[in-house]
């Protein structure tokens, strides 16, 4: 039998698949992030290895077994020059890993797994990113620049714009458009701080992306009914949904066509929250100045298996392979809206 790969390496932690050419799941495992922009490149390789090596216990794979290919979509692989590392150095530390890799940035594999003929896939984990991909394959991107100046609508950013108002506020600097007492009592919570200045800390010396980005959990699961709570998550709704806008206009007119209209796969945790991001999603997507694309009809549609299975589909792809799968399995409506 032939076995196949897939990794999706976030910037929190990654996940494996080890397929049958028949597209059954034989294996899987997880670990930690492979951002190779925070981890380094080396240190990604190897939990690369570690991930494979896991996967392969867990499908019963001997761990001299090669895979015929190996797809890698992680968070950070936005460049060429990190690709080409990256499996230059998974060659030499694992030469008989696998025959084949494919390593694109962590967008391909969502929209690999929901959509085999493209669409837009919009990410709102720790960080967040959006990409096009056409028929034709061409591709445009809006965002994924990380925290210092993007991420927009992220767990992190929503995380960041909490304890701004809260500090901006309490400085007198401006004023809060909602009461900041509920949130300032849970961020001091799940920081364990007893001062304001606490906070310098977690951001400076022992700034933990991951760890700030776990705040907006707390916020969407306790604070659905505070006031500054739901305004910060509209605002990254509307966030989101003005990346949407960014890349509508170079959209191929045959996604506007297909059943359901644009496809629009959401990845990471903040999507749980869509009661949250919803009234500032349109908002965005649909202007009152009658500016921007309009999009006539889209659907929201989530994964239903893990976006590890699309990394494994492109490893395939690149080796000149096709694994049997049925694409309707993988994803699920979360959201449909026709404009009239």
């Amino acid at each position: 039998m032939t076995y196949y790969g897939g990794i999706l390496g976030g910037a929190t932690n990654s996940n494996i698949v080890i397929m049958s050419s028949r597209g059954e799941t034989l294996g899987t495992s997880s670990g930690l992030g492979l951002n190779p922009h925070l981890e380094g490149v080396d240190t990604c390789v190897q939990r690369i290895g570690e991930l494979v090596a896991n996967a392969k216990a867990s499908a019963g794979l001997a761990p001299t077994d090669c895979l015929r290919a190996l797809g890698v979509t992680t968070s950070g692989g936005d460049t060429t020059k990190i690709r080409d590392d990256m499996e230059t150095k998974l060659r030499e530390k694992y030469p008989g890993m696998s025959d084949s890799y494919r390593i694109a940035t962590d967008t391909y594999g969502p929209m690999a797994t929901a959509c085999p003929n493209g669409g837009i896939v919009l990410i709102a984990g720790t960080g967040s990113n959006c990409q096009l991909i056409n028929p034709d394959e061409s591709e445009y991107r809006c965002g994924g620049w990380g925290h210092l100046i993007g991420d927009e609508g992220s767990a992190f950013w929503i995380t960041q714009k909490a304890i701004k108002i809260i500090y901006d506020a309490d400085d007198g600097l401006e004023a809060a458009p909602h009461d900041v007492q509920f949130l300032r009592t849970k961020l001091f919570d799940f920081l364990g701080m007893t001062s304001s200045f606490d906070v310098i800390s977690h951001l400076y010396e022992n700034f933990n992306k991951s760890r700030m980005a776990q705040f907006c959990r707390i916020m969407a699961e306790q604070g659905s009914d505070d006031p500054l709570c739901r305004h910060i998550f509209r605002s990254a709704g509307y966030a989101l949904g003005r990346h949407i806008q960014a890349v509508a206009p170079h959209v191929n007119a045959s996604l506007f066509q297909q059943s359901g209209g644009l496809q629009i796969v959401c990845d990471g945790s903040v999507w749980k929250s869509w009661s949250l991001l919803k009234d500032g999603f349109l908002e965005a997507l649909y202007p009152n100045d009658g500016l921007g694309v309009t999009v006539k009809e889209f659907s929201l549609v989530r994964l239903t298996r893990s976006p590890a299975v699309g990394a494994a589909l492109l490893g395939a792809k690149k080796a000149g392979e096709k694994l049997e799968v049925d694409y309707s399995e993988n994803k699920e409506v979360m959201y449909h809206h026709r404009h009239e």
